[in-house]
């Protein structure tokens, strides 16, 4: 079985820049996709329905065009969750998760740290009670959890640690929830294939071309309860996929 996240930045523009069917190719069972930025009355019929999958949607209702995740499964889940149950937390149309035979999947677009105290606050909300939420999921199966986490863990995950070591994305309040992630029993699927390997990113700023010159962040991640450990077979960062600032990240599971 193989998963497939991608922060789009823009599902219509990933349409409208022909990157849509390139990155269908990737052929996964399950797509994750955060940062749609849209309804899903908005979204080409291609895209809003791909042959083969079931698909599902979960929207911002605080603002039109902001956030927003798009889940899609060759098998049809057991039951679909569009919240945590926590209505301050699950107005920004932040996760899509779905229930299968084996275990759960949870794609999300964790909040960005940025624009101030406030919003800063909000995002170590909603993780904590994110890994809250699904630490209740695993009594019952294992799980599997994707998208843009908007922080990088260690040193190794970014290109200019020091600089940034007081920007979010990288504070240490920030990575310390991520080492709580890890402490409860969460493997970064991509670390347990390449412990130590660097310059291996799934976002670049746009404005200063960085992907050009490979200087950025690992914040895309799959993590997998420890339960599937044995399960692991193959993580990838696929950065020949364009039309985002992010790349493509997958799994693949026996």
């Amino acid at each position: 079985m193989k998963l497939v996240s991608w922060n789009v930045n823009g599902l219509r523009a990933i349409h409208r820049k022909e990157c849509w069917k390139p990155f269908l190719k990737l052929n996964a069972d399950i797509f994750g996709l955060q940062e749609i930025k849209a309804e899903e009355e908005q979204l080409p019929e291609e895209v809003r329905n791909p042959k083969g999958y079931y698909a599902y949607f979960n929207s911002s209702k605080t603002r039109k065009g902001y956030s927003g995740v798009a889940l899609y499964t060759k098998e049809e889940p057991i039951e679909v969750f569009a919240d945590m149950g926590i209505p301050e937390l699950d107005q920004e149309g932040r996760l899509i998760g779905a229930e299968f035979k084996d275990f759960y999947v949870f794609n999300v677009y964790f909040p960005n740290g940025g624009g101030g105290p406030e919003r800063l606050a909000y995002k170590l909300d909603f993780y904590d009670a994110f890994l809250e939420f699904i630490e209740k999921k695993r009594r019952v199966k294992p799980v599997i959890f994707t998208g843009d986490v908007n922080t990088a863990h260690e040193a190794i995950d970014l290109a200019r640690p020091k600089e940034n070591a007081k920007n979010t994305g990288f504070l240490p309040e920030e990575r310390e929830w991520l080492d709580e992630v890890v402490r409860a029993g969460y493997i970064d699927t991509f670390r347990h294939f390449f412990p130590t390997k660097a310059g291996s990113y799934s976002y670049w700023d746009m404005k200063t071309r960085a992907r050009d010159r490979n200087v950025g962040w690992r914040i895309d991640y799959f993590f997998a309860s420890q339960e599937l450990r044995k399960k692991l077979k193959k993580a990838e960062i696929h950065k020949n996929i364009f039309g985002s600032d992010h790349c493509p990240i997958s799994v693949t599971l026996s």
